[in-house]
């Protein structure tokens, strides 16, 4: 299985690669919804791309060296959906955060998958 895992995450590099990020939700910020929520990493999106929810591929992009080096794989019962946010060059700390941020509440759950 290891090949194939290989492969995925090859295949993400050059999604990743060969688009654009985008961070409209800058670390600091509050959610344009929910105001009380503020982002304590910064949080975009991959330009030109799409995800379960209609937008781009959301990121995470922490202040480590810029690649890849998890997925958060999210399930939303509220949303009713399903998706992968990647996590560019976040630190162990900053991995906590995004993993928290997404476990918080009974509505959504999401696994931390490490490349």
């Amino acid at each position: 299985m290891d090949g194939y895992n290989k492969e995925f995450w090859k295949v993400l590099d050059e999604l990743v690669n060969d688009s654009e990020i985008i961070i409209d939700r800058p670390k600091g910020t509050s959610h344009p919804k929910y105001p009380d929520f503020i982002y304590k990493v910064n949080y975009g999106y991959l330009k030109d791309t799409s995800s379960m929810d209609g937008g781009g591929i959301d990121v995470w992009i922490g202040s480590g060296e810029k690649q890849i080096d998890a997925i958060m794989c999210i399930v939303d019962l509220i949303k009713k959906d399903s998706e992968i946010k990647i996590l560019i060059g976040c630190t162990e700390e900053e991995k906590e955060i995004v993993y928290e941020t997404h476990n918080e509440t009974p509505f959504m759950k999401g696994v931390l998958i490490r490349r």
